[in-house]
């Protein structure tokens, strides 16, 4: 029987969600097609004929993709058994099985992406939805269906020249509880571990198709210290020219700092990490298990390393005063981060998906509207319409530079510049930002689908 395994969006990335079920269901003896939308159109021909079809939903911009996916997969083949899986899965279950999911899947769901194939082939009761939190046996992902990886996300280094970027995951789940985290309402503080020797594996058959970097795909990259240890030593001694990168939190880089030089050694060139906001108060709410001053910290022990820095934020959500905005910006050029900070980082504004352990905040319901069925989150409005202006503003100005490919460091003075509209301009702060490795397609996971995007369908 014929499955097709679809991703609408994972930020530049070749989904680990498609390779693992993909072996998984080849295995299990299934004619596997797989298509990325980010990557290629919606093609009938993988379409046509499939017994089951599964959507892959890692990020909220997949998910909005996948909702407006659906009736054109119906439309090319309406007997076809749908199933949707990923981190968005579960908290949008009943949106799904309004659309006509048969299975709703979430966690290590290879197992029951497999179950539900052998039902659809074999005429069965199709099993339940289920998240499902147990080990699994991971698998060598099976990456063959998927498009080239010189198709992705590039590495641009500060010279400008680019390395192909193997992609790979070490860990999923995350054992801490950050209230506004995606994983935080599935995984409720348990993480898995990839084996080592599939991991290596896996890196290895890239490298082989012209990869010369690896970056991460964990949450947290130092979830399990022993384990990544082991991943990191594996991949200097099989591959001693490839550097990568990772996601890692202010409070693990701080506590597992016997780390970093190891890290160093092996050729990391810079870490992600959620910092979120500056302000101590925003910090606690979020739960983030750090402080403004240990994110300062953090970013020293990096530099003393030789491992550069790559921060995000949310820094438009209830609590956010322009006063505290300029601040952020303030500190971002006073650290030497304007480089290092892609500017839609600056215009973030905090999501609220259903199940978000944000409504365990006390009072946080009255903050916030009714659940939106169209932009799968909890609208909410600023109480100073100053501040939900100012974020649309940032975030146009960000958007724009992106497109048109400006340096950083102008579009950043545009949104200083904007951020202090109708009052005395301030000088930046007179430091020199270095430019670091990046990824040539920015980490962020809460936009709205673009019109490119939604093309592909």
């Amino acid at each position: 029987m014929k499955v097709t395994l679809i991703s609408p969006y994972e930020i530049g990335r070749q989904p680990f969600g498609l390779a693992q079920p993909a072996a998984w269901l080849d295995r299990a003896g299934f004619d596997v097609w797989c298509i990325d939308l980010a990557q290629e159109r919606l093609s009938r021909d993988r379409i046509e004929g499939a017994g089951m079809i599964a959507l892959y939903l890692a990020m909220h911009t997949a998910t909005r993709i996948a909702v407006e996916a659906i009736p054109k997969i119906r439309e090319i083949n309406p007997g076809a058994t749908l199933v949707v899986y990923g981190l968005y899965a579960p908290m949008n279950r009943e949106l799904f099985e309004e659309l006509g999911a048969a299975a709703v899947l979430g966690g290590e769901s290879e197992p029951d992406i497999v179950a539900v194939a052998q039902a659809v082939r074999d005429g069965t009761e199709i099993p339940a939805s289920v998240t499902r939190l147990e080990k699994i046996d991971f698998v060598m992902p099976d990456r063959r269906a998927l498009p080239p990886l010189e198709r992705y996300a590039d590495l641009i280094l500060p010279d400008n020249s680019r390395k192909m970027v193997a992609f790979a995951e070490a860990t999923r789940g995350c054992k801490h509880l950050c209230r506004h985290c995606p994983v935080v309402p599935v995984y409720e503080g348990k993480f898995r571990v990839v084996p080592v020797d599939i991991i290596i594996d896996d890196i290895s058959g890239q490298v082989q198709r012209g990869a010369t970097h690896v970056s991460f795909g964990d949450p947290d990259f130092l979830n399990g210290p022993g384990h990544a240890r082991r991943v990191i030593k594996a991949l200097k001694e099989r591959h001693p020219q490839i550097t990568f990168d990772a996601t890692v939190k202010v409070e693990h880089i701080i506590k597992h700092a016997d780390m970093l030089p190891v890290m160093a050694d092996a050729g990391c060139l810079f870490l992600t990490t959620a910092v979120e906001s500056v302000d101590d108060d925003v910090l606690r709410k979020l739960d983030k298990g750090h402080t403004r001053q240990e994110f300062e910290l953090a970013l020293e022990s990096l530099r003393e390393v030789g491992i550069a820095m790559a921060p995000t934020f949310v820094p438009f959500n209830p609590w956010t005063t322009i006063d505290g905005y300029r601040e952020l910006l303030e500190r971002i050029s006073s650290l030497g981060l304007v480089e290092a900070v892609a500017p839609v980082q600056l215009s973030i504004r905090l999501l609220i998906p259903k199940g978000s352990w944000m409504l365990r905040i006390d009072g946080f319901e009255e903050l916030i509207k009714p659940f939106d069925e169209t932009m799968l989150g909890y609208p909410w409005d600023h109480q100073d319409p100053a501040v939900d202006a100012l974020q649309q503003r940032v975030m146009t100005i960000a958007m724009h530079g992106e497109d048109n490919k400006r340096a950083r460091a102008d579009v950043f003075a545009d949104i200083w510049r904007e951020a202090h509209a109708g009052v005395s301009v301030p000088p930046l702060p007179d430091v020199v930002s270095e430019r670091v490795p990046s990824l040539s397609e920015p980490w962020y996971c809460c936009a709205e689908p673009t019109e490119m995007q939604l093309q592909a369908i």
